[in-house]
């Protein structure tokens, strides 16, 4: 039978309390080692092994970032597990082979001896921790789960895996972990890992995999451990590559930066998908119609007839002249090159690059069949005739890509033209500027623009590929936006992380096929995770009254925790002073409170606030323990995730959007927002598909 988790050896049987007292030394060793190793990095003295100031200056680098990677944060448990395998790992399991323990955490910490103290949790041996089973023991004879408090050691759990008398029991202290009140940034779940995410996280780097997961089902955390993991795997190759994490919004982003660094991971880019497409300012917004259509993928094919349309064929031939002798180049030969250019299919800024050249090489075949012997050097000068640039610039001119979605935007024959077959009349209405910009400065652009520019950009000159990209709360992402993303991914691999049912934009992906075509993955394998980790039972089941009305045919979360947690609806015939209660009230417990509202309810409860006296933050400021609650507009709300909620007037959130499926999606997003205990209030009705 497992062990019962043991709390304070002083109070606790001896058998107990010694195994605990044991496991203590080893933290405090381990921390000892760990402190050494980052001492022996801050030791390097680097002055005799840098050929120049620019090494040194690499070397530095490298050396700082590996002493933050070794910094002992106080407050994180160093392991939280223990293997204690039957048989050496990767040793033939001969009867009586001498098996070995190992401690799991957060990174590898070693000895003064090399010997690992604690090994990665993405090391293959510390697999089993995850993975093993009564079914599958995987060689191992006991897991071990601790439990802390702040970073104290005092608790322990044991699963005798391979004692088929010993029935399977659900972790006390997994629960504890996953239910532990929480206050500031998202925090990893490396200790909670079950084994469907697992999975998913040590899937290969080559392939790219598609999550699809319900409200609390931990599919952030998958995505961003699996950032980790292949780093681990992978990291010379990433190392070269890059990688990168897209979130939604700036709120998001600096609400899950501390994942990757508790990991010991450093080097890894994050931003909003308007961030990477930032080339203008963004001034001016859309309407949801107009945004939809710029959103479409079909604006691709406009934008490269547009962008082609520039290419003129040529009309009169070329005469080099080089000293004494004169070159000719005809007008049929010019159009050879120029329709082989085009038939290649490269990038047009490429092909105006390769124009020139392939002009030279013409005057050259002339020049041997004349007798002469010409080299490189001759055929590059011939590229930079004044004839030959004269040619190319009237053939092939140089076009800037926001320039290009500028004219399209307000000159509306040159839309009418390379949109034909492709937008119908009111679409091609739809996206035309009502006041046309006189420049690319002066123009008021949208974030739906910004994506345009983005692919007329690409069209010119190839944009960087990366080694690795994850995209979170990917189904709110339009066509565009898909490509997007897939143009920093094209010779890497993808993780698409998002949930149907939680899509709030007029564009919202409707099927994680058509995205994964968008985003050039169609071949990523989709996997979904229904088990719901964080959104407490009762709760989670209320929020699943909304699916049959947003999203037909998806599987509803299934809660695994065994606490229901705290659920109420309230009639706030109060008004405001009974937001205001449900808000004190949950102050009193322990952890992280939200205040979600809709977005033109916020400033109202914003000053009511105030004037209670109740601190709060927002949406991408700082928790602490003195300023426990954060006051959410409905829009800002996914991703983020809080012990106790107070959701302000479901209705205001549903009638805050253009349409209602839009905002039954709102509502489901903040319905599941809590850890530990939702509260609703509402002085007007509740909408009716929440029965």
């Amino acid at each position: 039978m497992s062990t019962p988790a043991h709390d304070d050896p002083l109070s606790d049987a001896p058998l107990s309390a010694d195994p605990l007292s044991r496991e203590r030394s080893h933290l405090a060793a381990s921390r000892s080692a760990l402190r050494a190793m980052r001492e022996d990095v801050e030791s390097l003295d680097i002055a005799d092994v840098t050929a120049n100031w620019v090494n040194a200056a690499v070397l530095e680098k490298q050396i700082e970032d590996r002493i933050k990677a070794l910094a002992d944060l106080s407050e994180t448990p160093l392991f939280f597990g223990r293997l204690d395998y039957l048989h050496a790992p990767g040793a033939e399991q001969a009867e009586g082979g001498e098996g070995e323990l190992f401690y799991v955490g957060r990174r590898h910490v070693h000895d003064t001896d090399g010997d690992p103290m604690v090994v990665d949790w993405r090391a293959p041996v510390s697999q089993p921790f995850y993975r093993a089973s009564k079914k599958d023991p995987q060689d191992i004879s006991l897991r071990r789960r601790f439990g802390y408090t702040g970073g104290d050691l005092t608790a322990y759990e044991d699963e005798h895996l391979s004692d088929p008398a010993e029935a399977a029991v659900t972790s006390k202290l997994l629960q504890q972990e996953i239910e532990r009140p929480r206050v500031g940034p998202m925090r990893d779940i490396v200790a909670t890992i079950q084994p469907e995410q697992d999975e998913i996280v040590r899937a290969g780097l080559s392939g790219s995999v598609c999550v699809q997961g319900g409200p609390g089902t931990g599919k952030t955390a998958v995505g961003l451990h699996r950032v980790a993991y292949l780093l681990y795997a992978h990291r010379e190759r990433l190392a070269r590559t890059g990688t990168l994490v897209i979130g939604p919004n700036r709120s998001f982003l600096h609400y899950i930066e501390q994942v990757l660094p508790a990991l010991g991971e450093l080097a890894v880019r994050q931003a909003t998908v308007d961030d990477l497409v930032a080339h203008v300012e963004v001034r001016g917004a859309d309407e949801a119609a107009t945004a939809v259509v710029k959103g479409d993928a079909r604006m691709a094919e406009v934008l490269r007839r547009a962008l082609y349309s520039h290419v003129a064929m040529p009309t009169e031939g070329i005469v080099v002249v080089r000293g004494s002798r004169r070159w000719r180049v005809p007008v049929y030969e010019l159009e050879e090159i120029v329709r082989e250019l085009l038939a290649r299919d490269i990038r047009y800024g490429a092909a105006r690059e390769a124009l020139p050249q392939r002009i030279a090489h013409a005057v050259l075949v002339q020049m041997e069949r004349a007798g002469e012997a010409p080299d490189d050097r001759v055929q590059n000068t011939v590229a930079r005739n004044a004839a030959v640039k004269a040619a190319v610039k009237a053939v092939w001119p140089q076009v800037d890509p926001a320039k290009l979605v500028l004219r399209l935007l307000s000159d509306a024959d040159f839309l009418a033209e390379h949109a034909e077959g492709v937008l119908d009349a009111d679409e091609q209405k739809a996206v035309l500027w009502v006041r046309p910009a006189r420049s690319v400065k002066s123009a008021r652009w949208s974030p739906a623009d910004t994506v345009l520019i983005d692919e007329a950009t690409d069209l010119v000159e190839r944009t960087h590929s990366l080694g690795h990209v994850v995209l979170d709360e990917a189904q709110d992402l339009s066509p565009m936006q898909y490509r997007a993303v897939g143009r920093r991914c094209t010779t890497g691999s993808a993780t698409v992380l998002g949930d149907l049912a939680q899509g709030t934009t007029p564009w919202a992906t409707r099927s994680w096929s058509e995205a994964l075509s968008h985003l050039g993955k169609g071949e990523a394998v989709v996997e979904e995770l229904t088990a719901g980790f964080r959104v407490p039972t009762d709760v989670i089941a209320y929020a699943s009254r909304l699916l049959p009305h947003i999203a037909p045919g998806l599987t509803p979360v299934a809660s695994i925790r065994e606490n229901p947690g705290f659920f109420e609806i309230r009639a706030a015939d109060a008004g405001t002073a009974g937001v205001l209660a449900a808000c004190r009230e949950l102050l009193e417990r322990e952890g992280s409170v939200g205040l979600i509202a809709a977005d033109a309810r916020v400033p109202e409860l914003a000053a009511a606030l105030e004037a209670a006296g109740i601190g709060h933050v927002g949406p991408g400021e700082e928790n602490t323990p003195a300023v426990r609650l954060t006051l959410v507009p409905a829009s800002l709300a996914k991703g983020l995730e809080y012990d106790y909620v107070v959701l302000d007037e479901p209705r205001a959130v549903v009638d805050g959007e253009p349409d209602e499926r839009t905002g039954l999606r709102r509502l489901y997003v903040a319905l599941t927002r809590a850890v530990s205990g939702l509260v609703v209030t509402h002085a007007t009705g509740l909408p009716p598909q929440l029965g």
